[in-house]
């Protein structure tokens, strides 16, 4: 096999330039263009996804993903992507797709050498503290998150003086350095199994932090007190439970399932909640005739294509952070091996205890 490699010129153009600018330089460094013949190689593909992304896009699309998938088996990479990623890397480059839970398994597994995170930072950040002999690269480090920028370490610590002796739940949408003042992570999938756990060792109440709502909602369900932090995912919380019902009101026979980081009210309009997994779950196994996700956009495209049969309603809510990752900066982290992502030393050894205590709770 001939390994790629960018030329000098490439490099030093690019070392100070913003990600996504040298993704078309690159494809002609690659010799990769869009012909009838890449056409043709890559027709099964498209008539996979052609139903989620318009056929004037494709000739845009297909060099890059080309490139993508041969460079993978050059660099023994894999793929991670989180189902909020648009359908072009969602199906045609990514190894392996799920929620934030599936993901942080999945990378802890992860056989390959580079794992190149196709979400936002902290996934980053947690695929590193579960692989530290692995090179994670994140193809745009301003792929932040609203509950992430939340909450800081020194936050944690002022909760744990006013809170002594009480368990520190933190959702996996944090820093490493807020996960490493915690007790324990969790995830939409697992927070309410987490919570409870500790009830059962003991506990009478818990910190669960810094969502807002999905505290919340664990409270629900909880055998002991969930005391919130003030975060909030600034995509859920656009969702009103006056739009579900005005959505009620137009379309009787629809079916709405919600993702826990919404208002309990919100929750309380849909006919099922539960993580992005359980939602792609929920459509695969009930296959409605017409559905709503209150969720993010991308989600809907991403499970259209394999429930063809199911109508889905888009209330339009797009994550702006998600959305920074595109396949010309996905091109550019392979080839130019940037942004790796690295965990202070200080930190990381706590911060993986938490997430691993996750996994194992959540077998």
């Amino acid at each position: 096999m001939i390994m790629f490699t960018a030329s000098d010129s490439l490099r030093t153009a690019a070392m100070d330039a913003l990600p996504g600018q040298f993704g078309a330089r690159i494809l002609e460094e690659m010799d990769i263009a869009y012909s009838d013949g890449l056409a043709r190689d890559m027709a099964p593909l498209y008539e996979r996804v052609k139903s989620v992304i318009p056929s004037v896009e494709w000739p845009f699309f297909a060099p890059y993903i080309k490139a993508i998938n041969e460079l993978k088996k050059e660099k023994n990479a894999v793929i991670l992507a989180h189902n909020y990623q648009t359908p072009e890397i969602f199906h045609c480059i990514a190894d392996v797709v799920g929620d934030s839970l599936q993901l942080a398994i999945e990378a802890s597994q992860a056989e390959g050498d580079v794992i190149v995170q196709c979400g936002v930072h902290f996934m980053a950040e947690t695929s590193k503290l579960l692989c530290p002999e692995k090179t994670v690269l994140m193809p745009d480090m301003g792929a932040g998150c609203s509950l992430a920028e939340s909450i800081t370490a020194q936050d944690v610590r002022a909760l744990r003086e006013a809170y002594p002796g009480v368990p520190i739940v933190t959702y996996v949408n944090t820093s490493a350095a807020v996960k490493a003042e915690s007790d324990v992570c969790c995830t939409s999938s697992n927070a309410v199994k987490i919570v409870n756990g500790l009830g059962k060792s003991g506990a009478e109440r818990v910190l669960c932090i810094p969502d807002e709502y999905l505290a919340q909602n664990i409270a629900r369900e909880a055998d002991v007190e969930v005391i919130a932090w003030k975060g909030r995912c600034e995509v859920h919380e656009l969702f009103t439970a006056e739009e579900l019902q005005q959505y009620r009101e137009d379309d009787p026979g629809l079916k709405i399932i919600a993702h826990p980081e919404c208002k309990p009210d919100v929750l309380d309009e849909a006919d099922f909640s539960g993580s992005t997994s359980a939602m792609i779950k929920w459509v695969s196994d009930n296959q409605p005739e017409r559905v709503m996700m209150v969720t993010e956009c991308s989600m809907s495209d991403n499970i259209a294509v394999e429930n063809p049969q199911v109508n889905f309603v888009r209330p339009c809510n797009l994550c702006p952070h998600m959305k920074q990752i595109t396949l010309p900066k996905v091109l550019e982290a392979m080839v130019l091996n940037r942004t790796e992502i690295t965990v202070d030393a200080a930190v990381a050894d706590k911060a993986r205890a938490a997430v691993e205590r996750m996994i194992e709770l959540s077998k």
